[in-house]
């Protein structure tokens, strides 16, 4: 995936001027800064979420297979009665694989609305990978990680990264 001269923000606002990327197979980029400096304005247009005012993003793979997504916020109301997992039956097999290698394989029928922060969040993790992703686009990923994964977070990730990019905004 390449961003070329891309500059983007929101109405008539510039939040973005120049920008510049490329990610490659199996990079690991971490993008720092400021809050409102536009770590998740770059994050909307390398997803394709916010059309850049000017400049071009090129995708080298087929957009709909490329991302999975772990936002900043996972908003939705906890007490809508569905469980972590609800795939579809040739997807159960690799969702309760996932949440076991994630430490939440006993959750796995449990009322998300009844999860910690941290393990929402891994169940979040999970749900990102499912489908194999080229890229895994992660925005604050350790804001709510709970401390016993914390230590073992970057460990995943260096795992995962085997295996697909990694943009992580910290």
């Amino acid at each position: 995936l390449e961003l070329r001269g891309i500059t983007a923000g929101y109405e008539q606002t510039v939040v973005l001027r120049g920008v510049n990327l490329t990610i490659r197979e199996h990079d690991f980029i971490g993008i720092i800064g400021p809050n409102g400096g536009g770590k998740t304005t770059l994050l909307k247009v390398i997803l394709g979420l916010l059309k850049p005012f000017s400049g071009e993003v090129v995708y080298h793979v087929a957009k709909q297979s490329l991302f999975g997504y772990l936002p900043q916020n996972s908003r939705f109301d906890a007490r809508f009665p569905i469980s972590v997992k609800s795939y579809t039956k040739a997807d159960r097999e690799k969702a309760d694989e996932l949440l076991e290698t994630y430490g939440m394989g006993e959750f796995g029928n449990r009322p998300i609305g009844e999860l910690s922060g941290g393990q929402m969040q891994r169940v979040f993790l999970c749900r990102a990978i499912i489908s194999s992703p080229k890229i895994l686009i992660l925005d604050e990923p350790s804001t709510y990680v709970d401390a016993n994964f914390e230590n073992e977070f970057y460990a995943v990730l260096g795992e995962l990264n085997k295996t697909m990019s990694i943009v992580m905004v910290s």
